[in-house]
């Protein structure tokens, strides 16, 4: 300790003075929530600020937790074509439901996440539906980076040290609702796109650039879990990530008007599924 700092900490001796001192400093990160939400720097376009129910700006290497009413609406955006959001949704009303990422896949018959694709549960349930996506670039076949892929990567895994896993800030994020580990099922990707080749291979292929976004709509009360961390198939050897902007304001589920309650035979029952249990839930 320094004669100047020691000085200094005699000063600070009563909570009052301490008080003053750390208020003096006014500093804030830039990673904390925005509060109220709609004191955010960036509101979404077409979104009256005043609507937002939060805002947030999630660190590179960090994560995020929300629960959120069934017809909040979401929006993840990449600021600098670097965030990779690894997503996972668990029903809050029976966290035993949680994101299936085979029937994700299975029901829409598509394996590639966009515009109008449903989050699906193992219950033949929608969680959530992506309504908006200006990117593109997803995944739901790798899941997030787990802790032996990036101790073999960068030396290092934990979620308070310089290269978090994607699974370790996924934990981080589900501990804060009384979940562990087990309760963590393979998350779905955003902004770091994977292709299957002919022969069976996943191809890379990367982000769309910056200032691309996905919305989501929760389509039953939700915990939604997002860690912001390095695409286990990214090939780049730094650790690198971009901040991911968060915001959530209210909206409505879907139902038998919009155009993709009933885009597939498949679809419509789910949606009817998820429909009904809402109601009977009192929704």
């Amino acid at each position: 300790m320094t004669i100047d700092s020691t000085a200094r900490m005699a000063t600070l001796d009563s909570v009052g003075a301490a008080r003053s001192d750390a208020r003096a400093r006014g500093t804030r990160s830039p990673w904390m929530p925005d509060l109220p939400a709609a004191s955010t720097p960036t509101p979404p376009v077409g979104v009256d600020p005043a609507a937002l129910l939060w805002s947030e700006t999630v660190a590179p290497g960090g994560y995020t937790h929300l629960r959120v009413a069934r017809g909040t609406r979401i929006r993840l955006e990449d600021l600098d074509g670097d965030a990779s959001a690894s997503v996972v949704v668990l029903s809050s009303l029976n966290t035993a439901e949680r994101l299936n990422v085979a029937d994700t896949q299975k029901i829409p018959w598509q394996a590639y996440l966009g515009a109008g694709h449903p989050l699906l549960s193992g219950d033949g349930r929608v969680l959530a539906t992506i309504v908006e996506d200006t990117s593109g670039r997803h995944d739901a076949l790798c899941g997030a980076s787990g802790d032996a892929w990036n101790v073999r990567r960068f030396g290092d895994a934990t979620p308070e040290g310089p290269t978090p896993s994607g699974h370790a800030l996924l934990r981080m994020a589900a501990a804060k609702h009384g979940l562990t580990r087990r309760d963590i099922p393979p998350a779905a990707s955003f902004f770091k796109g994977v292709r299957v080749a002919a022969d069976g291979t996943l191809d890379w292929i990367g982000s769309a650039g910056a200032g691309t976004h996905v919305d989501l709509v929760a389509e039953l009360p939700l915990i939604v879990l997002i860690a912001n961390a390095p695409h286990p198939l990214d090939p780049r050897t730094d650790y690198v990530a971009g901040p991911l902007r968060v915001h959530a304001w209210r909206s409505r589920a879907t139902d038998s008007d919009d155009p993709r309650f009933a885009a597939s035979p498949e679809r419509e029952r789910a949606y009817l599924n998820t429909i009904a249990y809402a109601e009977l839930a009192g929704l």
